[in-house]
């Protein structure tokens, strides 16, 4: 289908004002479809899109004079995972590249096609030890001139120099993962096991190795503050553990700041960099705010998946949402759904699992939950439910929706209007 406006205004915000007309209206849109479907609401989409922009231009406001521009968005391919939104999202303002999560993926999302170009700027978001997709990366001249490699360790050099001898190849666009967590004497490191690169001297250390290595460009730099992007601050029933973690987050974006501007100071006393990536959906106005930062990534924002319903300072829409058939009734109070255990990452806890939240009044039983084939349901609504009803679920992340199903339907004020393939529905998988 063509190219979708995802800049166009979304429309009224039914899912806050009347959240029973919205998921019924998907329900009815989709009713002659056999679950699992798998649907993105495009009005609430271009909410979520609105907001990041919104998000982005209010962390850089404040300051004396004319505000900045806000730095454009740099989208997370792991949490969308269907090429035409992707593509789609990249045509609206404020948003500019993509961080990708394989090296295949890069190269899948970079390279030119018959049915469209590529993406010129793709940032890979994680290091990587396959060999042979570097090879064939490196040996694609277009693509190996839009893609950049991250690195965090001289190891990394080496096996890009194994895959592809420095003669052989042009040479390599590289990135250093800076590691963004917060080391407190007390708490100990808050933050996500990612790079060993934390002070000005590692990462000064690791550029001088780069610089002094053929076939390799130090192009740019990236950090993930995953303590402040990804855990929710406003959990209900919990406002001492709220508290705490928003103190933590402020802390440790202070502390950041302050690291990563000297960081970014000394590399490009050494290099000319592109490009500094940091942040993700849950920091946006806090990543906006630090100037060393030349864009921010996001993704989860899109979709809005629940688990950022559990943050205080923004709440996404409902865009994506998947629906299963009712198949058999074990009980007059309950409803067997087919399939549904389409569990997120992370430490295994309920809120990794789907949430059940069309009919309203539904939940899981506690000794089954979520299920490979099938899920039992009960509540108040189950007993309306009949066989072939549909019960509606977001999924807990949003990117991983995707894995189960080949097609998303997009719906517009209660018609459906389109169909994207996802990655899994054009053949690819990736991880």
């Amino acid at each position: 289908m063509a190219l979708l406006d995802l800049a166009a205004a979304p429309g009224p915000a039914r899912w806050r004002t009347d959240p029973a007309q919205y998921w019924r209206a998907i329900d009815q849109a989709v009713s002659e479809r056999d679950g699992p479907v798998t649907v993105v609401e495009l009005s609430a989409l271009r909410a979520n899109i609105a907001d990041l922009r919104t998000r982005a231009a209010a962390g850089v406001r404040g300051e004396s004079g004319p505000a900045p521009a806000a730095a454009p968005i740099r989208l997370a391919s792991k949490s969308i995972r269907v090429r035409g939104v992707i593509d789609a999202a990249l045509a609206v303002p404020g948003f500019a590249g993509v961080l990708a999560y394989d090296v295949a993926e890069a190269h899948w999302l970079a390279a030119d096609r018959p049915d469209r170009p590529g993406i010129a700027d793709v940032l890979l978001g994680y290091p990587s030890a396959d060999r042979e997709a570097i090879a064939r990366l490196l040996g694609d001249e277009v693509a190996a001139a839009r893609v950049s490699l991250l690195v965090d360790s001289p190891a990394h050099l080496d096996l890009i120099d194994a895959a592809a001898p420095p003669a052989d190849r042009p040479p390599v666009r590289v990135a250093i993962d800076l590691d963004a967590s917060w080391r407190h004497r007390l708490l100990g490191h808050i933050g996500v096991r990612r790079s060993p690169v934390h002070s000005v001297g590692d990462a000064v250390a690791l550029a001088e190795t780069i610089l002094a290595r053929p076939g390799f460009r130090l192009v740019g730099a990236m950090s993930y503050e995953a303590q402040v992007a990804g855990v929710g601050n406003r959990a209900p029933g919990a406002p001492l553990r709220n508290l705490l973690i928003s103190q933590i987050q402020h802390r440790s974006m202070r502390e950041l700041r302050e690291r990563r501007g000297a960081t970014v100071a000394a590399l490009r006393g050494l290099a000319e960099l592109e490009f500094v990536n940091a942040g993700g959906t849950g920091s946006v106005e806090a990543t906006a705010a630090d100037p060393a930062v030349t864009d921010i990534a996001a993704g989860s924002g899109l979709f809005g998946g629940h688990l950022f319903d559990t943050y205080r300072h923004f709440r996404p829409a409902p865009a994506a949402a998947f629906g299963l058939s009712v198949v058999r009734k074990p009980a007059a109070d309950l409803a067997a759904c087919h399939g549904g255990g389409w569990i997120a990452s992370g430490p295994p806890a309920a809120d990794r699992l789907p949430k059940p939240v069309w009919p309203f009044g539904l939940e899981y039983l506690p000794r089954e939950a979520a299920g490979e084939v099938q899920t039992p349901l009960r509540g108040p609504a189950a007993a309306g439910l009949a066989v072939g009803d549909r019960v509606w679920f977001r999924h807990a992340k949003s990117g991983e929706l995707a894995e189960h199903a080949n097609t998303v339907l997009l719906v517009d004020d209660g018609v459906v209007v389109g169909e994207l393939p996802t990655y899994r529905g054009e053949g690819r998988c990736f991880l």
